[in-house]
């Protein structure tokens, strides 16, 4: 059986040192300014009033509740169903009764939520800005180099992503471009920043865009524009539907039947 013969390519092996190691000091620092510029842009969270917090953690009350009502007994739990669902029938929890009914107040024109859709967009530039002047520097001085060679074998359908701007159709997958080594430390120095800043830095572009992609739930449950009478409304259904159990049910005979031999 023929075996396929092993490409070589003569590179300069200063390439590795004037391109490889460059690129990666950058993104590198500037994970670490992107990290201590969001901290210096990052404002103070607004401290809540009473009957807000009131609120929120009323609702929250209810969501533990159900999630958590097959530890408690069966009358425990019908007791807590009972004056939660009434609560958020009635609507005792709300913030502001009087508006109950009402469509929900225009998050333009709230100044907590400008507040907030201004540091998301501050977060969105810290990172766009960095990744097109890096992206733009790598275009006009290392745009069409081949760097180094991964040590195991791959596949073609790797190719599109460790060959990007070097448009050759016989090279061996395992070769690697400039552009391609960004792109992978792009998404692959996440331990190098929790490393360096801890586990909550604000340099992993990945978890930034996971942020931006879909907030956190605290963050969806009382954002603006979220009308918290409906919320009630709908916990108090869910509250409602359950079948309970508990995890002691029969929880003699089952002591009984794991000890006989």
């Amino acid at each position: 059986m023929a075996q396929i013969p092993v490409q070589t390519i003569h590179r300069d092996p200063q390439l590795f040192y004037w391109i490889l190691f460059p690129i990666t000091a950058v993104m590198i620092l500037t994970g670490i300014l992107r990290h201590y510029a969001t901290i210096l842009m990052a404002t103070a969270p607004k401290k809540l009033d009473k009957k807000t917090m009131r609120e929120q953690r009323s609702l929250l009350h209810g969501i533990s509740v159900r999630g958590s009502f097959h530890v408690l007994s069966k009358k425990s739990f019908a007791t807590r169903r009972d004056a939660l669902t009434t609560a958020y029938e009635s609507g005792a929890y709300l913030k502001d009764p009087e508006r109950r009914g009402q469509a929900p107040p225009n998050p333009m024109s709230d100044p907590s939520s400008m507040e907030g859709m201004m540091g998301m967009m501050k977060n969105q530039m810290a990172m766009i800005i960095p990744n097109t002047l890096i992206m733009s520097w790598i275009n006009a001085f290392f745009s069409g180099y081949v760097i180094m060679k991964l040590p195991f074998p791959l596949t073609i359908k790797f190719k599109s992503m460790l060959q990007a701007g070097v448009a050759t159709k016989d090279m061996d997958p395992r070769w690697m471009s400039s552009i391609s080594w960004y792109f992978l430390c792009f998404f692959g120095l996440q331990s190098v920043f929790n490393f360096l800043l801890g586990n909550d830095n604000a340099a992993s572009q990945m978890a930034q865009q996971m942020n931006q992609m879909g907030p956190p739930g605290g963050a969806q449950m009382f954002g603006p524009g979220v009308d918290p009478d409906k919320q009630f409304l709908a916990e108090a259904e869910n509250l409602a539907v359950i079948e309970h159990y508990s995890v002691l049910d029969g929880v003699e005979q089952r002591l009984l039947d794991s000890i006989v031999v």
